[in-house]
């Protein structure tokens, strides 16, 4: 079956409502076919008090037909499925379509440079058995296959001019382009392909360098994350020995000022005692009678011996000066310390040198290589160029000199020197 024949018997079986191939197919009583699920929805939003009608002819049946399935109908599209192409085989608006299917086009699977058209899988079937076609240039699908041929001349573009920079067909080289340096499409491709391959290897060894600076980057990330790890460590510890040390102090402080307030109210109750003491003795002192005096003397309290009060002031306070002492030694010590921590890190950091280094190899230095242009309107009697116009050649020209030019230097460099 051919494509049209395929087209034109998918439209006869289609469904009118959803425009698909009939799915369950069901035939009303006025001979129309439709998809069961799609009558049956049609007949559901109608109003039935005034009957069902068909989506196509509008004839209209009093009673809800009932539906059954068209096992011939349901045969046919199944045979069609099988002998269409899939779907997926149509070009579509991205696609390469074969410029040889009418109607609805297949993807193309190949375009010929030859014939300048692309093909499906059926009709690239010549190009496999005619030998004539077998010697044609096939490539994958290929748009704007017009746009290879000269619009001068109506050939294809097989030639490049260098000069101009741009394709052209044989007679724009014979023609046109005469006396210009043209080469043929290919072997202007085969050169540009391995200028294309060079810069390619430039970039795979800049992308190694890279990955070199790179990794000793990350070899060095983890030194400075160890040192900072070491570092953290160090102060955590040091900052617990501190704490410890403040607590200790604090308690001690504690020990030391319950003592002292002990001391502190035994010292006030002694005061107190003894101004009681010291008014009564002023008392007794003034008693003018002598015989009263004398009797009663002895039976005055005796005065207890004094307590030695020096113990108890001193040694608090050498405690703390001990203290101090051995802390402020410490803290120098901690000082020191800590300021050749800080400069360890530093150090650390500051040698983290990640620049890439200067090239020392030819494969290095040639990284930074590019291609360059020369310009024939400045080129000095006595040198010629290549015919890609990058290399200049000193000795005898063989070939047409160059023309006058503005921009052309008249004297060497050498010359020029010689004169200053």
């Amino acid at each position: 079956m051919s494509h049209k024949e395929v087209e034109v018997e998918r439209e006869s079986i289609s469904c009118t409502v959803c425009l698909d191939l009939l799915k369950d197919p069901v035939t009303i009583p006025c001979g129309h076919s439709y998809c069961m699920s799609c009558i049956e929805t049609h007949w559901d939003l109608e109003d039935g008090s005034i009957g069902h009608s068909c989506p196509q002819c509008r004839r209209t049946f009093t009673l809800r037909p009932v539906l059954v399935k068209n096992i011939m109908l349901a045969d046919l599209v199944e045979q069609l499925k099988k002998t269409s192409p899939a779907d997926h085989c149509f070009a579509g608006a991205e696609d390469v379509a074969c410029d040889v299917c009418t109607g609805r086009k297949l993807k193309a699977d190949k375009s010929c440079l030859v014939c300048l058209v692309s093909y499906c899988e059926k009709h690239l079937k010549s190009h496999y058995d005619v030998p004539q076609l077998k010697k044609h240039k096939l490539v994958d699908p290929m748009k704007k296959l017009q746009e290879k041929i000269c619009s001068r001349h109506d050939e294809v573009m097989k030639m490049f001019c260098r000069t101009d920079q741009q394709c052209i067909c044989y007679v724009c080289s014979v023609e046109e382009h005469k006396g210009h340096d043209t080469v043929t499409a290919a072997a202007e491709r085969t050169e540009r392909q391995r200028e294309l391959e060079l810069s390619r290897q430039q970039i795979q060894q800049r992308v190694q360098d890279r990955e070199k600076r790179l990794a000793l980057v990350q070899q060095k990330e983890e030194v400075v994350r160890a040192s900072v790890f070491k570092a953290e460590s160090c102060v955590e510890n040091i900052s617990e020995l501190l704490t410890t040390l403040s607590h200790q102090i604090r308690a001690q402080n504690r020990r030391e000022l319950e003592h002292l307030e002990v001391v502190h109210h035994k010292l006030d109750d002694d005061i107190t005692e003894l101004e009681k003491k010291d008014a009564e003795l002023n008392q007794f002192s003034h008693t003018e009678d002598h015989n009263q005096f004398l009797q009663n003397y002895p039976s005055l309290s005796p005065l207890s011996p004094p307590a030695h009060s020096s113990s108890i002031d001193l040694l608090p306070f050498r405690y703390f000066e001990d203290v101090r002492a051995n802390f402020s030694e410490v803290s120098g010590r901690l000082k020191g310390v800590l300021t050749k921590l800080v400069n360890s890190v530093t150090l650390t950091v500051n040698q983290l040198d990640v620049s890439p280094s200067e090239p020392k190899t030819r494969s290095g230095l040639l990284q930074y290589s590019k291609e360059i242009t020369l310009d024939p309107n400045t080129i000095r009697s006595g040198l010629s160029l290549s015919c890609n116009i990058r290399k200049v050649n000193v000795g005898v020209i063989d070939y047409e000199p160059y023309p006058d030019h503005p921009d052309r230097f008249t004297h060497s460099l050498r010359s020029s020197v010689e004169r200053v």
